[in-house]
């Protein structure tokens, strides 16, 4: 049985502690490795990196993981440290993963890779010369939900596909007499947050793996919500947006419409929905449902105000069976990346790929500033995408 050690940066944060350590690597190791094509199995060897000794120090003895430093150099330069992995704030993630690009290690991180398409692409560019295997979490595409959307495209389901409406969001509590649930640093521009650079490049991968490219964006960012409190108690001036209102023109004539906003409260099933209507049918895909309705099943509603709506409209749909068995899907993209780096798998989702999602954030970010629409170009500076 082999050993892989993976650096992790970022464990003390929500995200990279419960989905990349708790759910996947330690869940990983608990079902016995990642099996390989061969039948071999690869274990992790988790190595916490963060900036807060305490912290890690706590983490380490509540899983009792041996190995945890303050010291990113140090770990490395450890040649049994094969893989870096990145969920730091996005601000501080260009820098920690050059260092680990020039330590010869292959690199896993989360989104978006830069605050900027510039030094995406440069991040995107050394990887490339340096010859290390690179990877950008992709994890909506891995939701059940998707999944079930994946099989009704690839089946032909929707005949042409005509529009894409996608709601994401929920009420992030301001912290003062409820405490938030998202570090406040999500809502200082000066420390890489704001919704548009958190969900654009979401937005980016699950439109253009699943229903084309993008070719051009018109998108509105505000900021609904001005002051919050931070998690000492403390006010601070929000300078990020807080909610995003967009239009993605996509290849082929598809119209995706995305609302994204951490100041809405929820009225659907899931916290994120896609709609997507075609000729021949349409489907409103969640996190884990997935239903339909078929042209040969759909009813003719008839607009009339003065009488009440008397059709149960979602009783008219049809739910999509699972069919398989959904892992989680955090866990299911570290499982092919590890494969890559041993084995050489495919693994599609690069830093050029991630690169992608930071320029139509850019360009949402413009379209906005400016008023305009915009074109998303190919990347051609110096990575593909």
């Amino acid at each position: 049985m082999e050993t892989l050690g993976v650096i992790m940066n970022g464990v003390t944060g929500r995200m990279g502690y419960r989905q990349h350590l708790a759910r996947s690597i330690l869940a990983i190791n608990e079902q016995g490795g990642v099996e390989l094509s061969d039948g071999r199995r690869v274990v992790l060897r988790p190595v916490l990196v963060g900036r807060s000794a305490a912290k890690l120090e706590a983490i380490a003895a509540r899983h009792r993981i041996p190995d945890w430093t303050t010291d990113l150099d140090a770990a490395l330069a450890d040649d049994r440290n094969t893989v870096y992995f990145d969920a730091q704030t996005t601000n501080a993630r260009v820098a920690a993963v050059t260092r680990a690009i020039e330590a010869g290690r292959h690199v896993y991180t989360e989104k978006p890779t830069a605050e900027n398409l510039a030094d995406a692409v440069a991040l995107a560019r050394a990887a490339r010369e340096a010859g290390v295997k690179n990877g950008v979490v992709a994890d909506k595409l891995f939701l059940p939900g998707l999944l079930k959307l994946r099989r009704l495209i690839d089946g032909g389901f929707f005949g042409r596909i005509l529009s894409v409406r996608g709601e994401f969001g929920y009420w992030v509590f301001e912290g003062d007499w409820q405490p938030a649930q998202r570090p406040s640093w999500n809502y200082r521009a000066e420390d890489g947050g704001g919704i548009v650079l958190d969900m654009f490049p979401h937005w980016a991968y699950v439109l253009e793996n699943l229903f084309g490219r993008i070719e051009a964006v018109t998108a509105r960012a505000v900021t609904h919500i001005e002051e919050r409190v931070d998690e000492h108690d403390r006010p601070y001036k929000v300078t990020a947006d807080d909610a995003a209102y967009a239009i993605f023109e996509l290849a082929g004539g598809v119209i995706a419409q995305i609302n994204s906003s951490w100041a809405v409260r929820v009225n659907r099933d899931e916290l994120v929905e896609f709609q997507v209507d075609g000729t021949h049918g349409s489907a409103v895909a969640g996190l884990r449902r997935c239903r339909v309705q078929h042209r040969s099943a759909t009813p003719m509603p008839v607009w009339n105000p003065d009488l009440p709506a008397t059709e149960p409209f979602r009783d008219q749909w049809q739910e999509v069976p699972d069919n398989a068995e959904f892992g989680n899907g955090f866990k299911t993209q570290w499982e092919m990346f590890v494969r890559h780096v041993v084995e050489d798998a495919p693994f599609p989702y690069d830093l050029a790929s991630g690169a992608r999602g930071v320029q139509v954030a850019e360009l949402g970010l413009r379209s906005s500033t400016e008023g305009v629409r915009v074109e998303v170009p190919p990347i051609t500076s110096g990575a593909s995408a």
